[in-house]
């Protein structure tokens, strides 16, 4: 391959008020607000050096823009522009100076539909690793990954490894030996990109990363104490995929985020993606309680890179079975 992307790098979502956006994100969260305008608010985690690995933008509905991946190389930028278009996909160079603290940026929809950028370049800041004093609600740490509803696994997950570089932690399989669900990776842990079987292209969640798991456990209660009870989708619990530490969440309009820890090193070349049967309980959830209903249903349309109107939803490929079933 003629580029090497490195991990994903932050993602770009819709939200209809900044301020209720701020209590939630900076106040209960406790994410580093580095600057804002009556436009977006960016955010990052303590641990991040980079200018922000969140943005939220002020719109009157809900939708992603984006979801982000650093490359090794600014030259590296026009190979993955000739890939894609060889593909029929969408491609748009984004206008310098159109973006606040990255360089040059190429936005594309990949095989699902999903609004994908690639960049080598953002603005750095302070790291707030040491600075404890900035500590508080969930100690946010970084952005790990994102996970996406695509109609057909199998079609994205072949793209992904064979076109993009990416590699397998785990994966589920129907018993007819269909991927129902993946986790792919390019830094060495299990994930940056998850795909699962449903109605999309939507955003299910992104993940971003804590120290431990009383960091999950002192955020409900912050969470709580200030009345966000109700945002509180699902867990704490642990992953039986990825071993994780669990805790989802719904922000003020609806976008869903996962605070997660506990997952392992993938670095190495003879490392064996795991495989669970889609009738495993466990790897749902490890403790065996069950994810309510929305966490199966809902999630956030993605947005046209040329419109920026929603991207056609699909019906998946694999019939649909009972939230019980489902990873």
């Amino acid at each position: 391959m003629d580029f090497s992307i490195i991990r994903v790098a932050r993602t770009v979502m819709n939200v209809t008020d900044l301020d209720r956006a701020r209590e939630f994100y900076v106040d209960a969260l406790g994410f580093i607000e580095t600057e804002s305008d009556d436009q977006h608010i960016y955010l990052r985690g303590l641990e991040e050096h980079c200018h922000h690995s969140l943005v939220l933008k002020k719109a009157e509905k809900t939708g992603v823009h984006a979801i982000g991946y650093k490359v090794q190389e600014e030259g590296q930028l026009e190979s993955l522009e000739k890939l894609f278009q060889s593909k029929g996909l969408k491609t748009k160079w984004m206008e310098n100076g159109s973006q606040r603290a990255i360089g040059k940026t190429l936005r594309v929809h990949d095989v699902s539909g999903i609004p994908l950028e690639f960049f080598t370049k953002m603005e750095t800041v302070e790291r707030m690793l040491q600075r404890y004093e900035m500590y508080k609600g969930a100690r946010i740490q970084r952005i790990d990954h994102v996970n996406c509803q695509v109609p057909d696994v199998e079609k994205a997950y072949d793209f992904y490894v064979k076109e993009l570089g990416f590699a397998c932690s785990e994966y589920t399989e129907t018993e007819d030996d269909k991927k129902w669900a993946a986790w792919l990776h390019r830094k060495q842990n299990v994930h940056d990109q998850a795909f699962m079987n449903g109605e999309g292209p939507r955003l299910h969640h992104i993940g971003f990363w804590l120290s431990d798991p009383l960091s999950i456990i002192h955020a409900c209660d912050v969470l709580a104490s200030l009345g966000y009870g109700s945002n509180i989708e699902r867990g704490p619990g642990r992953h039986g995929l990825s071993n994780a530490f669990f805790l989802y969440l719904r922000d003020p309009d609806g976008n869903r985020i996962e605070l997660y820890n506990g997952d392992y090193l993938t670095s190495d070349p003879d490392f064996k993606p795991i495989r669970w049967d889609i009738n495993d309980p466990r790897r749902q959830t490890f403790w065996g309680h069950k994810a309510p209903d929305s966490w199966f249903e809902e999630a956030t349309p993605f947005l046209d890179i040329e419109t920026g109107e929603e991207v056609e939803i699909k019906n998946p490929t694999l019939k649909q079975r009972k939230p019980e079933f489902v990873i």
